[in-house]
């Protein structure tokens, strides 16, 4: 299967998932500090997905690579108040996992 379908999938998913959290969870307040990052994030992941075949793999590993950001600083943020935000991390491991797998099935070009 090709590596750029999946990373679209998983961005459509992992954006989904992250935008369905913040309505569960009740985060859709003026107070929740990550609300606009993780509202970046879900754009930005399915604005790469829907990019052409071109554009799409070097935007999707931008997308996965902000996300791994923002999830990953939600996860310390979980971690400093003595909690696991599982559902951060998961998110976190796939965003990096989708990025270097991305990243890994690139042509390397020499000069």
């Amino acid at each position: 299967m090709d590596i750029v379908a999946v990373a679209r999938a998983t961005a459509v998913v992992l954006s989904a998932a992250t935008s369905t959290f913040i309505f569960v969870s009740d985060s859709w307040t003026s107070d929740n500090l990550f609300l606009v990052p993780d509202l970046i994030l879900c754009a930005l992941l399915l604005f790469a997905a829907l990019l052409p075949a071109t554009w799409a793999a070097p935007m999707l590993v931008f997308a996965f690579g902000t996300s791994a950001g923002v999830l990953g600083t939600a996860v310390s943020s979980y971690a400093v108040q003595g909690r696991l935000g599982v559902a951060s991390l998961i998110g976190t491991v796939v965003a990096v996992a989708m990025a270097v797998l991305l990243i890994r099935s690139r042509p390397q070009t020499r000069s």
